[in-house]
Order: structure tokens, then C-alpha cells, then sequence
């Protein structure tokens, strides 16, 4: 029997495991960041930060059971710098993601639109919430319909209905 050496393969596939979640982690945070630095309005910072995180992302090894979530958390940073900017959001292959982490991401930038909503109203810049809107629709309304087994896109489903009773709040917000 050979336990002891499959043990060691093992083991060394584990902290190969080990060092890409750490390194997944890393790519995850400054997406967060730049999504943090775009609530800000600090535009230039997100960008920076989501450069960066592209870069790591791309130093990482394609591991399709991990990839996903990176990528998710990416295209949601880059969606929503885009939405900020007033400009169209880049395909998948523009951010060099997978077509289920686009999907994903882009359904999650659907809250933190919301959240550039409520800030506007909050401020008492209508308008700007109103432009907020019209883009947090069309976002919704090309994502809404589709529609996919969870082995195909896990989660897909629930975070569409997230996105529906977001999408929905935020037009409560503005009809008051």
C-alpha cells in the first residue's frame, strides 16, 4: 500500500489549497475596497484598487472550484464603478471573468446601487438618485428573466430575487 505517499500528495495539495484561499482573500478585500472607495466618491482609489485586485486575480491559478467568487466580487467592483461613472458596464471578457461570475456580480452591484440611491436621497440630490435608478433598471431588467440550473450558476436564483425586492425598495425610495 502506498497511504503514505498519497498522504503525501495530499498534504501538499492542501497547502497549495491553503496558500490560494489566502491569496483569494487578498484579491477579495481590495475589491471590497474599491467598492468601499466608490461609496466615497473616490473614484480614483476604486479604480486603482480594482486594477490591482485584476492583477492579483490574474497571478492566481485557475482553480474553477475558487475562481468564481474572486471573479464575482471583481465584477462587482467593476460594474459598479462603471454605473458611477455614467458609463456602460464592460462585458465579461472586457473584465476577463467567467459568464456565471459576471452574471453573479452583477446581480450584487444591484445593492450597492441601492446604496448610492438612498445616499443621494439622502443628501437631497434627487436627480443624481433618479440616474442611479434608471441604470439599477436597466441592470435588472437584463438579468431578471434568465434562467439556469444552480449547477450551471449556484445561487443565481436567490440573488435575482435579492435584487428584485432591492430593486423595488429603491423605487419605494423615490416615489416617497
Amino acid at each position: 500500500m502506498d497511504v503514505n505517499e498519497v498522504e503525501g500528495i495530499l498534504l501538499e495539495k492542501e497547502k497549495q489549497m491553503d496558500e490560494y484561499i489566502r491569496s483569494e482573500r487578498g484579491v477579495v478585500r481590495l475589491c471590497s475596497k474599491s467598492i468601499k472607495e466608490v461609496h466615497k466618491g473616490n473614484l480614483a482609489e476604486a479604480k486603482k484598487l480594482a486594477e490591482e485586485a485584476r492583477t492579483k486575480m490574474g497571478e492566481l491559478p485557475k482553480l474553477p472550484c475558487r475562481r468564481r467568487h474572486v471573479e464575482q466580487e471583481y465584477a462587482e467592483a467593476i460594474a459598479l464603478i462603471a454605473i458611477y461613472e455614467g458609463k456602460e458596464i464592460p462585458g465579461h471578457t472586457g473584465m476577463g471573468v467567467s459568464p456565471e461570475a459576471y452574471l453573479l456580480g452583477l446581480l450584487d452591484c444591484v445593492g450597492e446601487i441601492k446604496r448610492l440611491i438612498v445616499e443621494k436621497l439622502r443628501k437631497g440630490e434627487r436627480k443624481e438618485a433618479e440616474a442611479y435608478f434608471v441604470s439599477l433598471e436597466k441592470l435588472y431588467g437584463e438579468v431578471e428573466s434568465l434562467h439556469f440550473s444552480s449547477a450551471l450558476v449556484p445561487e443565481l436564483r436567490r440573488k435575482q430575487d435579492v435584487a428584485r425586492m432591492q430593486t423595488e425598495d429603491a423605487r419605494s425610495k423615490l416615489i416617497k
